[in-house]
């Protein structure tokens, strides 16, 4: 055979092409002089919701946000019912704050694993990352307030020998 193309594959559009006719484009292209607001035109919003998922010790936090009215809802109960300290709830609406939308959006949480302490720090992350989807010009501000970085911490695993991570057992000389 000489230099033809046999495959039976469609030739691959180039990249230029691909983003002309995607759906943020075209949409982008129909109203000129006007950007969109949100990222919410790229694939981070699903099901009419932006999404943040958080972690911290062993607890995970998927965070789901939309316009609304100011409701904040963890595991199907008010946040200030959820938590019961007065520093955990502060924790958890101190990303809104920041980003000074508390009232207009609505919060719904679902957390799993952990102590409170653990769920209140996962729920600050994950609502920093939905709010970082939402409008991406609020990242700064949660950068600046330490709210977009994981906090890696974890209990140290106990060692054989020993009472606890690093905690020896009393020591007899007889």
């Amino acid at each position: 055979m000489t230099g033809e193309n046999t495959s039976t594959e469609p030739a691959v559009a180039d990249a230029t092409t691909a983003e002309r006719t995607s759906p943020v484009a075209l949409a982008a292209a129909s109203e000129p002089g006007s950007e969109p607001r949100h990222r919410s035109e790229s694939a981070e919003r699903k099901f009419g919701y932006y999404w943040g998922l958080g972690r911290r010790k062993s607890a995970v936090a998927r965070v789901r946000l939309r316009e609304g009215s100011g409701k904040f809802l963890i595991n199907s109960r008010p946040h200030e019912e959820y938590f019961k300290n007065e520093r955990d709830r502060e924790d958890i609406t101190a990303p809104l704050k920041v980003a000074d939308i508390a009232n207009r959006l609505d919060v719904f949480v679902n957390v799993r694993g952990g102590g409170t302490t653990g769920q209140a720090g996962a729920v600050v992350l994950g609502l920093a990352r939905a709010l970082r989807s939402y409008d991406s010009e609020l990242e700064l501000a949660l950068r600046g307030g330490r709210f977009l970085t994981r906090d890696s911490r974890k209990v140290e695993r106990k060692k054989y020998g020993q009472s606890g991570a690093r905690r020896r057992f009393q020591f007899s000389k007889r």
